[in-house]
């Protein structure tokens, strides 16, 4: 899925609500609708195969409800705009952060080399330890 189809299909099928939100803005924060709700359903997101709507689910739990909805609130800016494109944009970045497989770790071996200075550094430090005890 690449991004432009991600954010249309976000744009398009998302409900937006707005509430009277605390925080900055002084006596403009009683009267004014600037906090956003931003919901959408898993399943109305376009070109999500069936196994990165299962990673979504796995990932994302703690911003899904039982109707299988994202949710998502701001109220960081003053302005209802500004909090909706905020809202857009990180409920965007947080599904393509989702839907990352993290690759494969390789499992490696120590080189020979690197086991030989190991043992040289045992020995030394042996060395300096049995130097610490008492003269007989």
């Amino acid at each position: 899925m690449n991004r432009t189809q991600l954010h249309e299909s976000i744009i398009n099928n998302s409900q937006v609500t707005f509430a009277r939100s605390g925080g900055n803005g002084g006596q403009n924060v009683n009267k004014v609708n600037t906090k956003v709700h931003l919901a959408i359903a898993i399943t109305s997101l376009a070109g999500l195969t069936d196994a990165e709507i299962v990673r979504l689910r796995a990932k994302l739990s703690g911003i899904i409800n039982k109707e299988d909805c994202l949710f998502l609130d701001v109220d960081d800016e003053r302005y209802q705009e500004r909090n909706r494109e905020i809202a857009l944009s990180r409920l965007e970045s947080r599904i393509v952060q989702a839907l990352v497989v993290p690759k494969k770790r390789i499992k490696t071996k120590p080189t020979r080399a690197s086991k030989e200075r190991k043992l040289k550094l045992k020995k030394i430090r042996s060395e300096i330890k049995k130097m610490r005890g008492k003269i007989w």
